[in-house]
């Protein structure tokens, strides 16, 4: 069930997917993410593995920014499409190009891919990968420990979408 904004407009739904937390800018990224898209007037729901989860659940611990989350692997299996406008995907390694590029074949709506990683080649593979697989908005970031980079493509390439 679609919830009412403020204006009584039916809410737009964003999904977020988190996977592995091993980089240290991805959690702070995710948190940054749904405030901004919340604040653009989305519900946010992010998927995510479980260690993914229990980052997001210590940042942010009164569900203040991320009120919705969903493992995962659950969320692919009840899957369908349109069930959501924007899909925003953190993209730092082989399985999350995979996820990203499965959810957007599903999805068949408005997607934006952050492809990030601190080794110049990976970053390079990762884009390539999801770049033949999809046609989704791409914003690619040499980051690792520093969000910072990755947040003012963030927020340049949402600015892009919305038009």
């Amino acid at each position: 069930m679609e919830r009412l904004g403020e204006e009584n407009k039916i809410m737009k739904k964003a999904l977020i997917l988190l996977g592995c937390p091993e980089a240290p800018s991805q959690t702070p990224m995710a948190v940054y993410a749904s405030y901004k898209l919340t604040k653009m007037g989305y519900d946010v729901t992010v998927a995510s593995t479980p260690s993914a989860m229990k980052l997001i659940e210590v940042s942010d611990p009164e569900t203040f920014y991320i009120k919705s989350k969903i493992d995962i692997e659950s969320c692919l299996e009840n899957l369908e499409s349109g069930a959501f406008d924007l899909l925003v995907g953190f993209v730092h390694k082989d399985a999350a190009v995979s996820y990203f590029v499965t959810f957007y074949h599903i999805l068949n709506t408005t997607s934006l891919a952050l492809v990030f990683e601190k080794d110049p080649n990976l970053l390079e593979k990762f884009e390539k990968m999801v770049k033949e697989n999809t046609d989704a908005e791409i914003v690619a970031v040499r980051a690792y420990h520093n969000p910072t980079p990755m947040k003012v493509k963030f927020d340049r390439a949402i600015k892009k979408l919305e038009g």
